[in-house]
């Protein structure tokens, strides 16, 4: 498979040499190669539903992104839409650092700071949890034979009003920011792979940190005082870059990511069936844990969030009853690790 570097780019940047084949979802190919300004990757994202969506969201990120000091992102060096490529400058990973999550926490604030000033208006807002996500969870808990807190319900349905109607300035939020969609480098992190890029709510995604990024393959469950330090770090960088503080919950965040079945399967499988009705039938691996135990640690985490907390008192009662149940019915399942591969 040749690069599909068409004449205007390769008049701008020279012709591709060494091309060398990377790893990369079956939605796009990537390319390491040499250019005459150095070594580069070519993206191509491969033709198909939503392919020119995520083309456009991708590229309105990474020029949004590109003005951040320390950069957080790689140059973009060129684009073609037509063919949906994408020339980045090439970003050396080295393995992160024991603690990494500090950095990474800061570097993400810089990352959704970038929206704040406009510019984004190309890409979507971001799409919550809905009154679907309410009926699969409150069922999954029925199958379970957890009993149903009085109000629960009412709970979570003025949960998805808040996170429907959080005020404050759009955050470029990444989409999946996940272990593998950031580089690490001797100057920082820099993110990378924005097809999923949108505006919204910061705290959608610094909750990735505590409730175990929810949309990747890889979760982790950092140590308590780590992740406050993460988070601290984060509201710090956040306000110096915006002159404002997050609007919102993080406990909110972490409950709307509970309750989506959905994120518990790759991409490619959500929006088809409901996920937590079939978790009762069957467990499956996706990356460090399986299913059931992504739910084990995403329902302890929020129910030691909202305990005592009068907006999601019942839901922290029915997290913990079906986490309980869970182990109960399932012993052999583990923890998630605290550290990434």
């Amino acid at each position: 498979m040749s690069v599909p570097l068409g004449a205007r780019l390769r008049d701008e940047l020279g012709v591709p040499r060494r091309a060398r084949l990377l790893e990369s979802s079956p939605r796009c190919a990537v390319w390491r190669v040499e250019l005459d300004a150095g070594t580069a990757v070519v993206k191509q994202l491969v033709a198909g539903a939503g392919a020119d969506e995520r083309y456009a969201r991708e590229v309105t990120a990474l020029r949004l992104a590109a003005p951040v000091r320390p950069p957080v992102v790689p140059r973009l060096l060129g684009a073609d839409a037509d063919e949906r490529v994408l020339v980045l400058e090439y970003v050396e990973h080295r393995p992160p650092r024991a603690g990494w999550e500090v950095q990474y926490a800061t570097a993400l604030a810089r990352l959704h700071a970038a929206g704040v000033g406009g510019g984004g208006g190309e890409l979507p807002p971001w799409a919550g949890p809905d009154a679907k996500d309410i009926v699969s969870f409150l069922g999954f808990a029925d199958a379970l034979g957890v009993p149903i807190p009085a109000g629960v319900d009412d709970e979570l349905g003025r949960l998805l009003d808040r996170l429907a109607e959080l005020d404050g300035p759009p955050a470029l939020l990444h989409g999946d920011p996940c272990p593998g969609n950031d580089l690490h480098t001797d100057d920082g992190i820099r993110f990378i792979d924005f097809e999923q890029a949108c505006l919204g709510n910061a705290l959608m995604e610094l909750a990735y940190l505590r409730i175990g990024f929810p949309t990747c393959w890889c979760v982790t469950a950092a140590p308590e005082p780590l992740l406050a330090q993460a988070e601290a770090a984060y509201r710090t960088t956040w306000r110096e870059a915006t002159g404002t503080d997050v609007e919102g919950e993080l406990v909110d965040a972490c409950a709307g990511w509970l309750i989506r079945g959905d994120a518990l399967v790759q991409r490619a499988e959500r929006g088809n069936v409901d996920q937590l009705a079939r978790v009762m039938d069957e467990d499956w691996e996706w990356g460090t844990v399986s299913a059931r135990e992504r739910l084990v640690h995403r329902l302890g985490v929020v129910a030691g969030m909202s305990r005592g907390a009068a907006a999601l008192g019942g839901l922290s009662r029915l997290g913990a009853d079906m986490r309980r149940a869970m182990l109960d019915r399932w012993p052999g399942l583990r923890a998630a690790p605290s550290r990434r591969p």
